[in-house]
């Protein structure tokens, strides 16, 4: 009779019966191979085993039959135990098996379906789940209700379960041998609930998975198999990987990977590194990787605070920690790479420690990370065996790299530390390779972390598309701008928010904004980026015209560049002209190679690029201004009023700021719906800006990109054509010329206007001063007294109006009250208003009659 038929006939409970052990609660027993007070022995009758939990049991702690229970029983070798085995069956000796308890009579399988019934029926079951988006059909789901006796002997088998989410657990057969329940109520302090004796996984795993998911609790693992087509395995927490789990993974024939999503702490980091050892160890040949969890994060609440579609962009970003043909981990701890811990001591980064054949290396000072083709260090050598301190050797600036000072270094150690040299080389060149696998482990840890794309669901698209097929598009998304919390500005923070968009067109357009100090240009400027998504931005105070050589080829390509200040930007102003018109920069420069050697490399730098920034100094950066379309901020007595209600209702904390962010979230998928399109404009030709305008060949290449952005924005409404080549375009409508002229006609009047904003301003309320007064003429005190205005500001816009002849003196001297002045032409600005205004209105309806 061979083992298996032994297995067979001779069953486990028989065995226990024939030495009068018998079962107890939970099917555990005392075990009989230690001193045992309180039973440790599982007994898996349906397995044919048993386990001890005890570390002073004689098992070692691991799976035993019955042929291994008898020999270490009797004190038998293998040979006479299956004897022993063999006479049992033969004498027929045992016959009366452990008495079941009662929960292994229960049929949890018709628990179960009573429990998704109850589900069915229960709103604030329901809505827990949709809370935590696991209300899916895909999964099976029960309830728990307080009242709920569903076990067949009228007992309360779920007693501890009463108000929980129910889940399956299954044996190996597919089998429900017991239940999860995850309790709903917010009162109660403990979530997680077993029925007795628990037994069985939650997991979907089948014999043709060939990847598998291991998750840390159960909600988890029913989350991913509702977001994505991955097979699961849920653990019981961190700890909870045990027997069951392993015969499982063993069955699983195809099995290739497996992944570790756990939760983004330390517990979980902890968990990937022991459970990860445990699995190679016991298959050696599947690939074993880890998903970099965001730190206070699990697969739940990812699903809850982002797109769901993050869960499949974290595990495609996934760290292999093992591979078939690899022996070591590659899982890394914060601290130090895992295959060097046992060799250098890096807890203190300035003073590093590495001992080999009784000589102790020491790294004084750390490891510079940079330049990466040199290791110049403070080495020490000492003697491990010796207590002789003349045993002993410092060498600072040591560049391990360079083959002279090292051999020179080596025998100088050689002959104070009394050693050989072959012995030194191995050793130093055994630490030169824990010195640059652990440099490169902390040049990778300090590379700043890469902000994840968003990923949109098929719902959040749907949703967007509603919007951006809406006729009052523009009007719309000005105003969720406003729900934003942007006070005022309507037509300003819609043509920034227009040229931002731009950046994925061919051509984008650039923007200036100009205005006082402390009117709110930089805060207007951030909180319109602050509705483009993180990755599509660069911003910065100050910069230097090389580190803009060195950014990467494509790293600043179809971004929008956001200067805080002008001023401390000086220095690289050339560069972004240059990309501004060119969209491309290059330079070269000598660089040394490994070997000291000067080449010479091409340092490459494309755009296109949006360029934006603020100033208060328009003529100052006019070769810039002249690329940008220039919006200059209110700075009215109602605007000023409006920031300040606003800043007063954020004080009394009267702000929905909640419903702010949604917006904000909501502005920024918007543009992860743009995609690159060509944009043809029919009615081009027949466009003209006013005469007007100053340097028109920029502005009317600025209008004719405005109009184009405009059409941008409205991709999703029109028709899609294909030219010759069978590239793809659309068209742009009189619609958008319209939207186009409303939103430029201010810009284009300021560059028509000979004055800056600033001055034309001052006199505008000149003007109206004299109005109010009832006079033709004016001194300078009286304007001041009016105005309140600056005195050295007030004598720089006399001095301009008075040299471009807007007034003149009429009278008085600079001794006795000043001069007097009177404005030439109080209707000028009305008519260069008109001009601009019918200019654009008779090119629009002179194609409106064409059409």
């Amino acid at each position: 009779m061979d083992i298996q038929d032994i297995k067979k006939q001779l069953s486990i409970t028989a065995v226990l019966h024939h030495y009068g052990i018998t079962a107890i609660k939970n099917k555990q027993i005392h075990c009989p191979f230690h001193e045992d007070k309180t039973p440790s022995m599982q007994v898996y009758e349906d397995k044919g085993l048993v386990y001890c939990h005890s570390s002073n049991c004689k098992c070692g702690g691991k799976l035993i039959d019955q042929i291994d229970f008898i020999m270490y029983k009797e004190n038998f070798n293998k040979h006479e135990a299956i004897k022993k085995a063999e006479s049992l069956i033969t004498n027929q000796s045992i016959t009366t098996p452990i008495k079941p308890t009662m929960t292994e009579q229960i049929n949890y399988q018709e628990i179960f379906l009573k429990s998704q019934q109850c589900y069915i029926r229960n709103d604030k079951a329901q809505e827990y789940a949709t809370s935590r988006n696991i209300n899916n059909g895909k999964l099976q789901l029960g309830f728990n209700t307080a009242t709920t006796r569903p076990d067949p002997s009228g007992g309360t088998v779920f007693k501890s379960l009463k108000n929980c989410i129910i889940f399956p657990l299954k044996n190996n057969q597919n089998e429900i041998v017991s239940l999860y329940g995850r309790n709903i109520s917010d009162n109660d302090t403990n979530k997680h609930y077993y029925t007795a004796n628990r037994k069985g996984l939650y997991h979907n795993a089948t014999a043709e998975t060939t990847t598998l998911v291991i998750t840390e609790s159960i909600i988890d693992s029913a989350t991913l198999q509702v977001f994505t087509e991955y097979e699961t395995l849920a653990l019981f927490g961190t700890n909870g990987f045990n027997e069951e789990h392993e015969a499982l993974l063993k069955s699983l024939s195809n099995l290739k990977e497996i992944i570790f999503f756990l939760d983004g702490d330390e517990a979980g980091k902890q968990a990937v590194a022991k459970h990860s050892g445990t699995i190679k160890a016991l298959l050696p040949v599947i690939k074993i990787s880890n998903v970099n969890t965001p730190d206070d994060e699990d697969i739940n609440s990812l699903t809850i605070s982002h797109e769901a579609e993050i869960l499949n962009y974290l595990i495609n970003e996934r760290t292999f920690l093992f591979s078939p043909e690899e022996e070591k981990p590659k899982l890394q701890t914060a601290e130090t790479p895992t295959n060097t811990t046992s060799k250098l001591d890096c807890k203190n980064e300035e003073y590093l420690a590495f001992e080999s054949e009784n000589i102790i290396y020491s790294i004084i000072g750390g490891v510079a990370l940079y330049p990466i083709d040199k290791l110049k260090v403070t080495l020490g050598l000492q003697r491990n065996d010796s207590p002789n301190k003349l045993h002993r050797l410092r060498q600072s600036n040591l560049d391990l790299y360079s083959e002279e000072q090292l051999q020179r270094f080596i025998r100088t150690a050689s002959e104070k530390l009394e050693i050989g040299t072959k012995q030194l080389n191995y050793g130093i060149a055994e630490l030169i390779e824990l010195l640059e696998e652990y440099r490169s482990h902390k040049i990778e840890q300090n590379k700043p972390p890469v902000e994840p794309k968003r990923i949109l669901t098929q719902f959040r698209k749907e949703e967007l598309l509603k919007i951006l097929k809406r006729p009052d598009l523009l009007q719309h998304i000005n105003q969720l701008i406003g729900n934003t919390g942007i006070v005022g500005e309507a037509t300003n923070r819609l043509v920034m928010w227009t040229v931002f968009t731009s950046r994925l067109m061919e051509t984008p357009l650039h923007i200036i904004c100009l205005g006082a100090s402390g009117t709110g240009k930089t805060y207007l400027q951030e909180r319109v980026a602050e509705l483009f998504p993180k990755e599509e931005k660069v911003s910065f105070t100050a910069s230097t015209e090389q580190a803009f050589y060195y950014v990467g080829k494509t790293e600043l390509k179809n971004k929008i560049i956001l200067i805080e200040d002008m001023d401390g930007a000086n220095t690289v102003m050339y560069v972004l002209r240059e990309l501004q018109s060119k969209a491309y920069v290059s330079k070269l420069v000598p660089i040394k190679d490994s070997k000291g050697n000067m080449q010479t490399k091409m340092l490459e730098v494309e755009g296109p690029i949006v360029l934006s920034g603020t100033t208060t100094k328009e003529k100052l950066y006019e070769d810039n201004a002249n690329r940008c379309l220039l919006i200059y901020l209110d700075n009215s007595t109602e605007q000023q009023a409006g920031i300040m209600e606003r800043q007063r209702n954020v004080s009394a904390g009267q702000i929905n700021r909640a419903s702010e962010q949604n917006t904000i979230e909501l502005l920024q998928d918007i543009q992860l719906m743009f995609r690159p399109i060509r944009v043809v404009n029919p009615f081009a030709t027949k466009l003209h800006i006013p005469e007007t305008v100053f340097k028109p060949l920029r502005t009317n290449s600025h209008y004719l990109q405005f109009i184009e952005s405009i059409t941008f924005v409205y991709q999703h409404q029109r028709e899609i054509k294909k030219d010759n080549q069978g590239v793809e375009f659309i068209e742009t409508t009189l619609e958008d010329i319209e939207l186009a002229n409303e939103l430029l006609k201010d810009i284009l009047l300021a560059k028509s206007d000979e004055l800056t904003k600033a001055c034309r301003l001052f006199l505008e309320d000149v003007k109206e001063i004299l109005v109010k007064q009832k006079k033709q003429s004016f001194y300078k005190n009286d304007i001041r007294q009016a105005m309140r205005i600056n005195p050295n500001n007030l004598k720089y816009y006399l001095k301009t109006l008075h040299f471009y002849g807007y007034i003149q003196t009429v009278g008085g001297n600079k001794f006795k009250g000043g001069y007097e002045y009177e404005i030439t032409d109080k209707y000028e600005y009305e008519k260069l208003q008109n001009t601009v205004k019918t200019a654009l209105d008779k090119a629009l309806e002179g194609i409106r009659k064409t059409k």
